[in-house]
């Protein structure tokens, strides 16, 4: 079930806050608990609080800390980006999001305002974010003073922005569009749009643009001198006081603001008269110029009036109050009440999202994130912490991603290794590490080293161990580790930094040994491409599997897939796609195909297939144009051991893609192999993978 929608815009002023509001009301009456979010804000005094979250929180009443509800301000982003961080951006709009996901039943996500520095930049962030969240969007798009043409060229290339990156389009809002037109925008519209996605027109609220006299208030800098409980009032125009009483009358409207200077009392008293009069026109206000004050037996009249209108004083001349008033763009504010509920109302007049609904929790995203899929692994390492062996305890990209590892309280660690010599390397490295939290074993003279001696004999002594050798491989940093496992001392291991592929496998071979029914030990390695995230196999074990060791590689990273949340769609890479290959390998890799669907006919598989056709989808389709995996493979199975490496590096160092692994699978208790040019991060992502196949997947 999808728990989040996103309402994105392509511009400032687009009236976007009417789609919030009304999109809020609707969804509070389909169930109780609802969300709000925004990943970025307007930068604020000190103090301030952003306008939008400040009125759904408050006319809502959602039970939501204001700091729980947005990630970054304006400012900090450029920054974040200035210094390099720009992947910390996303990792923390998903971190807070994914709170809000477990409190609600459903999140309403509100893109930025495209005002300030950087609003370049935002429409594809806006994107980005959609994308990394895994949620439909709302775009909304403001039609005044656009063309039929301009506001669907706008719209459509909206649109395909979000859509050619897989992310769903809900629905389209063409807002401020004048009455007459409201059927020529949906009509531009239809033209493009599917007839799965919602097309609503929304015309121009003129009251929904008018500044309240507390936002003239401010924006002036002015000072209340009557009618101060009447702020909020919407003026519905404005005109300047400046000729005789008599004739000034003939120009109020509803809701006029009256602008004057302060020294003419003849136009403040015949306005406020003309207010409570059935004759003429109510007025939402007097702006008195000039910095002038009325005298005080006319100050002594007004306030002995029966009814008033905020009468505020500035200091600025006539025509620059006209000028700046006519510049102000009015906002929705928590205590906006009629503002509020007028555009409720105008929502739920024009957009029947009822039918949406249901697309709307049905909703399942395409695909996972890079981002998205590094934080979900992260969260499921939490959810059940195990206890992971380092074997390599003294090696310095250990130490490092170990200090995280603790600090990030997401596994307990134990190091290998001299405890001396380890804490001399940690200060040398000046990183943080609390001791108290993390265990520091020396095999050679731990309590355990006679029974994992005496245990690995019983174990071996078929194999013409004897008990001297037994104790020399107990002294071996890589059999002590996965004895900790056999014995239930550690769930799992992570080694392979300073030691070879094959020494950190074969005492898990050995003792360990494979699952029922599992003949092979196998990995994939968990690709994070720039908008997805693929599963490559085998590329780190078997050099030149037979096409029956093929199949059990295929249906084990198939279940690896699966396990980590990334639907498997099973490519069989070869040189040629369908059958018009010849030849051995080619061959091979058909037979392991047909053996997989035999076995696992549930399996969404293509083989063989080349690399571009399985991953690009107008390749895909004009090579096997019926295939429900060319174009959209997920997991990517190579033909040999030499490919499958070579690839995997060239994609990594060529796209600067993140390659989680090599995640062994088939082993009755999880160890996973590093390689001796590994990273911290590498480290870090290898023990969380270990944690979670801990759990039990």
């Amino acid at each position: 079930m999808n728990k989040g929608i996103y309402i994105a815009t392509l511009e400032s002023n687009s009236g976007k806050s009417l789609i919030s509001l009304g999109l809020m009301r609707t969804l509070l009456g389909k169930t109780v608990k609802v969300g709000y979010f925004r990943p970025i804000i307007d930068d604020l005094e000190a103090g301030e609080k952003d306008n939008h979250i400040d009125t759904i929180l408050s006319y809502f009443d959602l039970k939501l800390n204001y700091e729980d509800a947005y990630a970054f301000t304006r400012r900090e982003i450029i920054q974040k980006r200035n210094d390099g961080k720009s992947g910390e951006i996303i990792d923390t709009i998903i971190r807070k999001y994914k709170h809000l996901e477990d409190r609600f039943d459903i999140v309403l996500v509100e893109g930025s305002d495209f005002s300030g520095e950087g609003s370049v930049f935002e429409f594809d962030v806006n994107v980005l974010i959609a994308k990394n969240l895994g949620i439909p969007v709302i775009i909304v798009a403001s039609g005044k003073n656009k063309t039929r043409e301009m506001l669907k060229g706008n719209l459509q290339m909206a649109y395909h922005a979000f859509v050619n990156k897989d992310v769903r389009v809900l629905a389209m809002v063409s807002n401020k569009i004048e009455l007459q037109n409201l059927e020529i925008a949906t009509s531009a519209m239809n033209e493009f749009l599917p007839a799965e996605v919602g097309n609503f027109a929304i015309p121009l609220i003129d009251t929904l643009g008018n500044p309240t006299l507390k936002e003239i208030l401010k924006e002036l800098d002015g000072k209340v001198l009557f009618g101060e409980e009447f702020l909020d009032n919407q003026t519905g125009n404005f005109g300047v006081g400046a000729m005789q009483l008599r004739n000034y009358l003939n120009h109020l409207k509803d809701e006029s603001l009256v602008i004057t200077p302060g020294d003419r009392a003849d136009i403040i008293l015949g306005a406020l008269q003309a207010n409570i009069s059935t004759n003429y026109p109510k007025i939402s206000g007097i702006i008195l110029t000039g910095g002038l004050i009325p005298e005080d037996t006319i100050l002594k009249l007004i306030e002995g009036l029966s009814q008033v209108v905020p009468i505020i004083s500035v200091e600025q001349g006539t025509f620059n109050v006209a000028n700046k008033i006519g510049m102000i763009k009015s906002n929705i504010y928590a205590d906006s009440i009629q503002k509020i509920e007028t555009s409720i109302s105008i929502f739920e007049k024009y957009v029947s999202f009822d039918p949406l609904l249901e697309r709307l929790i049905n909703f399942e995203p395409s695909g996972i994130t890079p981002r998205m899929f590094q934080y979900s692994l992260v969260q499921r390492a939490r959810m059940a912490k195990k206890h992971i062996v380092l074997p390599e305890g003294t090696d310095d990209r250990i130490l490092i991603a170990a200090s995280r590892l603790i600090a990030m309280d997401l596994v307990d660690i134990t190091l290998l290794g001299d405890k001396e010599t380890i804490k001399t390397k940690v200060g040398n490295l000046g990183i943080t590490m609390n001791f108290d939290k993390v265990k520091i074993i020396n095999p050679a003279k731990n309590e355990y080293f006679k029974d994992f001696a005496n245990t690995y004999y019983e174990l071996r002594k078929h194999k013409n161990i004897n008990l001297d050798i037994a104790k020399d491989r107990m002294n071996d940093v890589s059999y002590f580790g996965t004895m900790m496992i056999y014995k239930g001392l550690a769930d799992g291991m992570v080694s392979g930094a300073a030691h070879t592929t094959q020494h950190t496998i074969i005492p898990a071979l050995q003792f360990i040994k494979t699952k029922p029914g599992v003949s092979l030990v196998s990995s994939v390695f968990f690709m994070c491409l720039e908008d997805r995230v693929s599963v490559f196999g085998d590329c780190a074990i078997n050099p030149n599997p037979t096409a029956e060791e093929l199949a059990e590689i295929t249906i084990s990273s198939a279940e690896s897939s699966s396990a980590f949340g990334i639907e498997p769609k099973i490519a069989m890479l070869s040189y040629s796609s369908g059958s018009s290959g010849k030849g051995e390998d080619v061959d091979k890799v058909r037979a392991a195909t047909e053996i997989v669907k035999r076995l696992r006919p549930d399996l969404k598989i293509e083989g063989p297939i080349q690399y571009d056709a399985a991953v690009d989808p107008g390749i895909g389709k004009s090579k096997l144009p019926d295939s429900e995996v060319a174009g959209q493979a997920s997991v990517l199975i190579f033909p040999d051991l030499n490919t499958g490496n070579n690839t995997y590096k060239a994609v990594q160092r060529e796209t600067g893609a993140v390659a989680i692994g090599p995640m062994l699978q088939g082993l009755n208790k999880p160890v996973n192999d590093l390689s001796r040019g590994c990273t911290v991060d590498d480290v870090f992502n290898t023990v969380i993978l270990t944690a979670i196949q801990a759990q039990g997947i």
